[in-house]
C-alpha cells in the first residue's frame, strides 16, 4: 500500500486574524541559514583579509531577497504563464495566490548581486562566491514547503516503491501513487549541493569556480530529479520529452563549465 500525504494544515499558528503559514515559515528559515552560514563564510581568513564583514552579509540578505522575490515573481510570469498574464496583467501581482519560479529568482538575485558589486566596488563573482555555498540549504527549505503544501508531486511510481505517496491535492478520480519528488529536490538542492559547495569553498579558489560549480551542481541536479517531477499541468512536456524546468537547466549546466573554465586559467587571488 502506498503512504498518503499527511496533509498537513498550510497554517502553522492561527492569531486571530493574522495566519502564520508553514510556507512562510520555510523563507525565514531560508534567510536565517544564509546569515549564518554567510556569516561563517566572512569570518574564514581570505575573506576576512579582503575586508568582508557581518555587516556586508546583512546587506547581501537585503538585495538577495528582493532579487528572489522579484525575479522569482516575474521569471514565473514570463517563463510558465506569459499567454495569462498578457491577458490578466494585475494578476501578476498577486502572489498570495502563489507563483515563483527558481530560474526567474536566479535572474533576480544575478542582478541584484551585480547591483551590490558595483556600489561596494568588488567583483561580481567574488560577491558571487561568497553567497553561492549559503544559498542550497535555502533552496531545501523551500521543497520542504512544497511538501507540506502537497504541491509539485512527482510523477507516478510503482505501487511497490515503499515511499511512493499518493497526493489528494492531484484531485484524481483513482488515486495514484507518486514520486515524493519534493523530498528528492530537497536531498539534491539543499543537502548534496550543499555539502559539494561547502566543502569545495573550505580553502580559497581562484575567483569564478565556486559560481561555476553552483550552476554545474543545480542544473544537473534539477535535470535529474525533474524525471521524478509531473510537469505543470498548463505546460505538459516540452521539446524531447523534457520539462520546462529541465531546459531551463541545461543552460545553468553550459555556463556553469564555461564560468569554471575559465575561472581556473586565473590565478588564486
Amino acid at each position: 500500500m502506498p503512504l498518503v500525504h499527511p496533509q498537513f494544515n498550510p497554517i502553522a499558528l492561527q492569531l486571530g486574524p493574522l495566519a502564520i503559514h508553514w510556507y512562510g515559515l520555510t523563507y525565514l528559515a531560508a534567510f536565517g541559514l544564509f546569515l549564518w552560514l554567510a556569516n561563517r563564510q566572512v569570518a574564514k581568513p581570505w575573506n576576512a583579509a579582503a575586508g568582508w564583514s557581518r555587516r556586508d552579509v546583512d546587506d547581501l540578505l537585503f538585495f538577495g531577497v528582493l532579487g528572489v522575490v522579484l525575479g522569482g515573481r516575474l521569471g514565473y510570469v514570463l517563463f510558465y504563464k506569459p499567454d495569462f498574464y498578457l491577458v490578466h496583467p494585475l494578476d501578476a501581482l498577486k502572489v498570495w495566490e502563489g507563483g515563483m519560479s527558481f530560474h526567474g529568482g536566479l535572474l533576480g538575485v544575478i542582478l541584484a548581486m551585480a547591483l551590490f558589486a558595483r556600489l561596494r566596488g568588488r567583483k561580481f563573482f567574488e560577491v558571487t562566491d561568497l553567497i553561492a555555498p549559503c544559498v542550497p540549504t535555502g533552496l531545501g527549505a523551500g521543497r520542504i514547503g512544497n511538501f507540506i503544501n502537497g504541491e509539485l508531486w512527482g510523477r507516478p511510481a510503482s505501487a511497490d516503491l515503499p515511499w511512493a505517496m499518493v497526493f489528494p491535492q492531484a484531485h484524481e478520480a483513482v488515486p495514484v501513487p507518486r514520486h515524493p519528488s519534493q523530498l528528492y529536490q530537497f536531498i539534491g538542492e539543499g543537502v548534496l549541493l550543499f555539502l559539494l559547495l561547502w566543502f569545495y569553498a573550505r580553502a580559497p579558489r581562484r575567483t569564478g569556480q565556486v559560481s561555476g560549480l553552483f550552476l554545474i551542481g543545480y542544473g544537473l541536479v534539477r535535470l535529474v530529479t525533474e524525471f521524478f517531477r509531473e510537469p505543470d499541468s498548463f505546460l505538459g512536456y516540452r521539446a524531447l520529452n523534457l520539462s520546462q524546468g529541465q531546459w531551463l537547466s541545461l543552460p545553468m549546466v553550459l555556463a556553469g563549465i564555461a564560468i569554471w573554465l575559465w575561472a581556473s586559467r586565473k590565478k588564486v587571488d
